[in-house]
């Protein structure tokens, strides 16, 4: 009772709150409205290719994936259409036929394909035959598959990570992309029947469940679902999932991970999981738009300010970690292990568009364009079949696209974007037009009062000349509202976390080839006129190349800038070096850095060239030409060093180090065999990374360079390994130990540890002659009495509760002890 009571206090209030647009600065204060992707043609050389690569190339393989991998054959197994073992790794795993499923409706609406209308109808029979009576269709429940009942447990809705709610969130949004692009509800009314009984069963009322999300994105399905059928019943439970957030009632603790910590109202920081984040805040201010609560929107701004300010990577990627594919704390963002996963990116546009709707600021649209033209797209291969997980800033050559992956979210998400990419060129308020995006295309666009064709001539991003023609259907005095890009008025994010390190030359703006007049009004430039038919507006943004620094709190980019272009940020790979060597450079402040198009490289890109210092082992600088790409096609050409932050001195460069017995050596953790009398022989190898990268580290908590983490582990006995190019004759090793805080579980040093050598096909312990060492901070160094071996192995024992992992870890030649 108390639950319902809370929220109907709160409604109360809310929707007492007048209907808004926080957009007041001038005198229009009527809702801003999206423009439909239906009604923009992009005809361009940038996106147009990519699109189309979306539609025949990554959507079938995307299918194809799914079909190989049993995620059609578990939706025929639950609805006995088929017999069989359920198949996959997760509970979530319908949600890739419906991310999938979207996309490719998206894709129909602006290209009809009637082949895959034909194949969309089929996997739409397969998942409505798959729900049952009462509407409820998450096919790892429906199918008992107890194998995976870690995440759902022994019945419907029993655990928050289920992710039974996060299924029906993507059910609903690809049933309504469904719906628009064909005007069939054989998808839409199997999401309504889940609506449905969602809302029966989760809300204030005693008798119903109080918890919230778990993984949101049900909160903007809802919000979607609503404003397709009308049915208030969906916005009020959309709406109690958002005030459920951080209440903690019905026993469940508060999670960052499930982004379940704090009410929202509470917050002014971001963290936790950075998907769920930007999912969640995406819904939340769907929500508050609908219902008028500006309440939602300053706890919104106060937590986009702190993922702007402090925790938002120059490529607009989020989530600088790994573990529990998160936010750390404030201005960590490393670059080599930044994990800035690409459905991160994806929400991260969802979460700005959203903002810019409720406010009309464009320096929303200016992070929006930051992530989409290198956070997103660096996520797809060219080819279109092959994805990022992560988005690395820095790399050792170690990161490759795949086909495919076993927790396959982020595929299914690129499908479903690319064909949306023209729902977010412009809006429209009352009789004005927003312009957000600078794309060659024609618009059709519907204001209050009349129809405008919008034509835009262009070859941005490549170039900042911009010519508008404008054709209304009758002449009418209205506001074209033309986004002056951050980059373009010395800003390359709307905070203070990254600055330019020179001017920029000014950009000018003409109607009808003379000076226009306008004022700047919230990042637009608001030109107020009475249009005709044929009215031309130009744009020139000059595209220099910029360097870009870092605030000083940002640690691993001290000493380093980046480079971009425009929109663009760039980043050298080994490729494109005369040495095939990436770190051991530094472009000094100051140099010239040219730009030229290379139709022929890459689908056609703009290269930056200049030349660079080398710094040789011996401290020796030598110059060196370099080439930069956009940083969004790195590793088309196979695996490659890359890096985005480059030193601008030679303290911050790293020579190529010379190797060692360590460095060649392959890395991999041992589990032994479940039976305690099976034979060493038995236990399963898995390669591992990062220990033997000659990265130094600063501190136990120097999270900046690979290293390797027993993730999930506590208090048990866990291994590392060398398995040596050849046998040496060794006699110590050092161990620089991790050690540092996560809000799903801290990393510690190991309680002990002992180090074995390979005798065989035996693991035997070294005869040490100094004591094992747990130091923080500090190398630990362990010596014993030589022997001739082709492997060591580690066998650490983590402290009660704790996790742990190791930064970095050398090898002592027996000649070389001291």
């Amino acid at each position: 009772m108390r639950n319902k009571i809370l929220f109907l206090k709160r409604t109360a209030w809310t929707f007492c709150t007048a209907a808004f647009s926080i957009a007041t600065h001038g005198q229009n204060t009527a809702q801003i409205m999206e423009v439909p992707f239906t009604q923009v043609r992009i005809q361009d050389a940038f996106w147009s290719p990519r699109i189309e690569t979306n539609r025949t190339v990554s959507i079938p393989s995307a299918f194809r994936e799914c079909e190989k991998n049993g995620r059609f054959d578990n939706f025929a197994i639950a609805g006995g259409l088929k017999e069989g073992e359920h198949r996959g790794d997760f509970s979530f795993d319908d949600t890739d036929p419906y991310k999938i499923i979207e996309g490719a409706s998206y894709s129909l609406a602006v290209k009809y394909d009637a082949r895959q209308d034909a194949y969309l109808d089929s996997v739409i029979a397969l998942i409505a035959a798959a729900q049952e009576s009462d509407g409820y269709l998450t096919t790892c429940v429906t199918n008992r598959c107890t194998r995976l009942s870690g995440w759902w447990g022994t019945h419907r809705w029993e655990k928050i990570n289920s992710h039974e709610l996060y299924n029906s969130g993507h059910l609903y949004e690809a049933a309504v992309a469904h719906y628009r692009a064909t005007g069939k509800r054989s998808l839409l009314d199997v999401a309504i029947k889940n609506a449905d009984l969602v809302c029966r069963v989760f809300g204030p009322d005693e008798g119903q469940k109080h918890v919230p999300s778990g993984h949101p994105i049900v909160e903007m399905a809802l919000a979607k679902l609503y404003k397709v059928t009308g049915k208030e019943e969906y916005l009020r439970t959309a709406r109690y999932f958002v005030e459920e957030t951080g209440r903690c009632t019905d026993g469940h603790a508060p999670s960052a991970y499930s982004q379940d910590y704090k009410p929202i109202l509470e917050q002014d920081e971001i963290v936790g999981h950075a998907v769920r984040a930007g999912y969640l805040y995406s819904g939340v201010a769907d929500v508050a738009a609908l219902t008028g609560d500006t309440a939602y929107f300053h706890a919104l701004t106060r937590i986009w300010e702190n993922m702007a300010g402090r925790k938002l990577y120059l490529t607009g990627g989020i989530g600088s970690r790994a573990q529990g594919e998160g936010f750390g704390p404030d201005y960590e963002l490393n670059n080599h292990t930044a994990y800035c996963e690409t459905c991160a990116s994806i929400a991260n546009v969802y979460w700005n568009h959203r903002m810019f709707l409720a406010t009309g600021d464009s320096r929303y649209e200016d992070v929006l364009e930051r992530a989409l033209y290198n956070g997103v797209i660096s996520g797809v291969s060219l080819s279109g079949d092959r994805f990022f997980y992560d988005n690395p800033l820095e790399s050792m050559g170690q990161h490759e696209r795949q086909a495919w992956f076993g927790c396959a979210c982020c595929p299914g998400n690129v499908t479903r974007f690319m064909a949306s990419v023209p729902n977010y060129m412009y809006a429209t308020q009352g009789k004005d037009v927003f312009v957000n995006l600078y794309i060659q295309s024609t618009a059709h666009l519907s204001t209050s009062q009349n129809k405008i064709e919008i034509r835009q001539t262009t070859d941005y991003p490549w170039d900042g000349k911009i010519r508008m023609t404008v054709h209304p259907e009758k002449k009418q005095t209205f506001a074209l509202r033309c986004r002056i890009p951050g980059w373009a008025q010395d800003r390359p994010v709307p905070t203070d976390l990254y600055h330019y390190t020179g001017k920029g030359k000014g950009y000018t703006i003409q109607v009808n080839g003379k000076d226009a007049e306008f004022r700047v009004e919230n990042g637009y430039a608001v030109i107020l006129r009475k249009w005709k038919k044929g009215d031309t507006v130009q744009l020139d943004f000059p595209m220099d190349v910029r360097r870009v620094e870092a605030r000083g709190e940002v640690e691993d980019d001290r000493g380093k800038a980046a480079i971009e272009r425009g929109p663009i940020v760039y980043c050298i790979e080994d490729k494109d070096q005369p040495d095939s060597l990436i770190f051991n450079k530094f472009i000094p402040t100051g140099t010239t850095i040219s730009a030229t198009y290379a139709p022929d490289m890459l689908n056609g890109i703009v290269t930056l060239e200049g030349t660079a210092q080398a710094v040789g082992r011996g401290g020796k600088t030598t110059d060196v030409p370099f080439k930069a790409i956009p940083y969004s096609v790195w590793n088309n050409r196979g695996a490659a060093q890359m890096a985005v932050w480059i030193p601008t001195s030679p303290e911050y460069a790293r020579p190529e180090p010379l190797p060692t017995i360590a460095s060649r050596a392959r890395t991999l953790t041992i589990q032994a065999p479940l039976q305690k009398d099976a034979p060493e022989s038995a236990a399963t190898e898995s390669w591992a990374w990062g220990v033997n990268d000659q990265w130094e580290p600063k501190r136990s908590s120097d999270t900046s360079k690979p290293y390797h983490y027993w993730w999930l582990k506590r208090g048990t006995e866990e291994t590392l390994a060398y398995d040596f190019d050849q046998a040496y004759t060794v006699s110590g090793v050092e161990v620089y130990w991790l050690d540092f805080d996560h809000y799903d579980g801290n990393f510690r040093v190991p309680a002990s540890w002992k180090l074995y050598y390979k005798d065989g096909d035996s693991w035997k312990e070294v005869e040490a002659t100094t004591p094992y060492t747990t130091t923080k901070d500090a190398y630990n160094r362990l010596d014993f009495k030589p022997v001739k071996t082709t492997g060591l192995k580690i066998a650490a024992q983590l402290q009660k509760g704790e996790s742990g992992g190791v930064l970095e870890w050398k090898v002592i030649p027996a000649q070389d002890k001291l």
